[in-house]
């Protein structure tokens, strides 16, 4: 892998994130939020309705070592529907390194959305960490599971992303948060003014169809500004910081 900006030469996917700590310098009342994603060249969210398909294994093995320094992990129930979750960070030795600087062993899981959810997904069977579920779903009731499972309801029919932020860090501790999906939630975070920084694998492929990045509209054009950008092969790894 090469870092081609700041200060061009030879890197690695962990030597780029080993002094990465989202967790020491949060916004007061919220955790330091950080979205992933990757994205075809021509804007595309998915490859025949899926994500993995995009990256290659030098874009796991970002989104792995992205795990390893937050807090938590979000993703919206119907990407949890698609891509059925298993265990965030499966490797015991990760999950030591990560206490090791002061981190839970496992992320706490946080699901956005309703409640018809593959609860056979490993997430739920395995067992390992903790998921929290924010909904405005007042119907349907989790079945028994491994993993523990906390259920929030908003009363109003909808969840108040600004007002979850704050719960995650006063109620939950939470002081870094990677949001992994997908393109509607990441379009209410942006909307919101909650992102703080954007992780962004561009892959060599077109597909001509298909959600983009982003799903939803902006009230203001978001400004961003590079913080490394690096490449293995033909594919690249932005970071980008809000202005």
């Amino acid at each position: 892998m090469q870092r081609l900006a700041p200060d061009p030469g030879a890197t690695s996917v962990a030597e780029q994130l080993d002094a990465y700590r989202p967790w020491d310098d949060p916004p007061a009342n919220r955790p330091h939020l950080a979205l992933n994603f990757a994205t075809t060249l021509d804007g595309r969210a998915a490859i025949d309705g899926r994500s993995g398909p995009i990256g290659s294994a030098a874009d796991t093995a970002m989104l792995v070592g992205l795990r390893q320094r937050f807090d938590a992990v979000m993703i919206g129930a119907g990407t949890m529907r698609v891509e059925r979750y298993g265990r965030i960070i499966g490797d015991p030795a990760k999950r030591e390194r990560r206490e090791s600087l002061g981190l839970p062993g496992d992320p706490l899981m946080v699901l956005v959305g309703g409640l018809d959810l593959p609860w056979d997904a490993p997430l739920f069977t395995a067992g390992g960490g903790r998921v929290l579920i924010l909904t405005a779903d007042a119907e349907n009731e989790p079945p028994a599971t491994a993993t523990p499972v906390e259920v929030v309801r908003e009363p109003d029919g909808r969840v108040d992303l600004a007002v979850a932020m704050r719960r995650l860090r006063a109620d939950h501790g939470v002081r870094g948060l990677l949001c992994e999906g997908g393109p509607h939630l990441h379009s209410q975070l942006h909307a919101a003014g909650l992102a703080d920084e954007l992780f962004l694998t561009i892959a060599p492929k077109l597909v001509g169809a298909g959600p983009s990045i982003l799903e939803g509209p902006l009230p203001a054009v978001t400004e961003l500004e590079l913080a490394w950008l690096l490449a293995e092969g033909s594919e690249l790894f932005a970071r980008y910081r809000r202005r």
